[in-house]
């Protein structure tokens, strides 16, 4: 289990990997479809506008698909450190995602005594750093067709192409596709994901 000073103070200490990548070619919209976001633009959500100037919590409070994942992290008391300087890279389950998990597995992470179990799977789904797409697939690349991302959490997703797509697979071997990325933020970068990621 981590602690929320823990988190901080691994995000704070994070090198931004990312800070001169470049998205060229076929690479601009390889991992998130035809919803991909260019790198500082402002792109629609769940119906809202993403603004690179805000930060992760203040754009995801407006997305009409994010709004279990929104809750999630208000009952894990993780806002303060979302809205910190980072910078996050988050991998961003939507409702739908959160919806396919076995019936009654939301409302059991919600409740207050399972406050730390919700905060584990939801730093399952957060990395230090800034990494876009460009990034990811870079990684993937030069790992020979995968590449491990260690987590706030503290366990391993494990990165690879499907196709076009980026696709994660957890501990448990449950996989996940990003389906809109570089999702610009003042404190990082978002990466809307079709499922939610489990931690070992």
């Amino acid at each position: 289990m981590i602690s929320i000073a823990r988190f901080t103070l691994a995000a704070a200490t994070a090198l931004s990997l990312s800070a001169c990548s470049t998205m060229m070619g076929d690479e601009a919209d390889a991992g998130m479809g035809a919803t991909s976001a260019r790198a500082g633009g402002t792109v629609m959500v769940g119906g809202a506008p993403m603004f690179p100037t805000k930060t992760i919590v203040e754009n995801a409070v407006n997305s009409r698909d994010h709004t279990t994942l929104v809750a999630a992290v208000k009952a894990a008391g993780l806002v303060e450190t979302l809205s910190g300087a980072g910078p996050f890279t988050v991998f961003a389950p939507t409702n739908a995602a959160f919806n396919r998990l076995p019936a009654g597995t939301v409302q059991t992470l919600l409740r207050p005594e399972n406050r730390s179990m919700l905060t584990t799977v939801l730093t399952y789904h957060v990395v230090p750093g800034r990494l876009t797409a460009a990034d990811l697939m870079q990684r993937i690349r030069a790992g020979g067709g995968q590449a491990s991302l260690t987590t706030v959490q503290g366990g391993q997703l494990t990165a690879r192409m499907m196709g076009n797509r980026i696709m994660l697979v957890d501990a448990k071997g449950g996989m996940s596709h990003v389906t809109q990325g570089d999702v610009m933020q003042s404190n990082g970068v978002i990466h809307v994901t079709d499922a939610v990621s489990m931690p070992g």
